[in-house]
């Protein structure tokens, strides 16, 4: 179905791999739409309860962008720009999912490719691998991924620092700066993927729903917004019919058959 991703689902888990190993994994224009389109699609199936999102190989996770396609294709510089706003509607989708998603760092994560990274509810990450921004080597800078990357991190001048220089920081590093969840040996990484994932995809579609919207809704709003907005959120979640499932199979002793309402 896709030329630059492969899609799957089991066991209530879908999977997009970026699928260009021999381009290292970087998005071009036409991974862009089919990453618009994967995610989409998978947001809207129900039989999905969690996403996770990889690259293919062992080497790259994604290099970031890559407008060598545009260029060869002789876009104008409009049409170039185009291309280049959708970057920003792919991350406003992904904090718009209805499911959390779940990054599977399989290797480097550079420019674009740590941004996406950093966009996921929760990264887990093989322990060789690196972290970068190195745009500005090149004469640019992370534009588009900088939101994302200030949002996730516990330290603003060491991710400005990275910015500025260039420099790769290793997995360890990375989770220090909260951009990383967990790090893992290369060979435990599909485990504690698989054990994440399915873990998520036994909750509520219902519940992880209201909750992932109301967290990245209340991040930004001050203290007080915050605990009115979350109050109504509770009260509006009280009255989810998942809610009566879940305490009726606590009393019961059985596990919950979750409606997604």
């Amino acid at each position: 179905m896709y030329q630059t991703l492969v899609v799957e689902i089991k066991d209530k888990v879908g999977r997009i791999t970026l699928s260009r190993e021999d381009k290292r994994n970087s998005i071009s224009p036409t991974m862009m739409n089919e990453l618009l389109d994967a995610f989409q699609r998978l947001n809207d199936d129900p039989n999905v309860g969690v996403i996770v999102l990889t690259g293919a190989g062992i080497r790259v996770f994604c290099s970031g962008a890559d407008i060598s396609e545009s260029i060869a294709a002789g876009a104008s510089f409009i049409e170039r720009y185009e291309e280049q706003r959708k970057f920003a509607e792919l991350f406003k989708l992904i904090i718009g999912l209805k499911k959390p998603l779940i990054g599977r760092i399989n290797g480097h994560a550079m420019g674009g490719g740590l941004g996406l990274a950093a966009a996921c509810d929760i990264v887990i990450t093989a322990d060789d691998c690196k972290f970068a921004t190195p745009e500005v080597n090149i004469g640019l800078f992370p534009y588009v991924i900088m939101t994302t990357l200030v949002r996730f991190t516990n330290s603003p001048k060491k991710l400005l620092e990275m910015m500025l220089t260039g420099e790769r920081i290793d997995a360890k590093e990375a989770q220090q700066l909260g951009l990383v969840n967990h790090v893992v040996p290369r060979d435990e990484l599909d485990a504690k993927v698989e054990e994440i994932a399915r873990k998520i995809a036994k909750k509520s579609p219902a519940t992880l729903r209201l909750g992932r919207r109301a967290f990245y809704t209340m991040r930004d709003m001050d203290y007080e917004k915050a605990l009115e907005y979350l109050g109504a959120m509770l009260a509006i979640n009280t009255q989810a019919e998942d809610v009566a499932e879940g305490i009726a199979s606590f009393i019961e002793k059985r596990e919950p058959k979750w409606k997604g309402k």
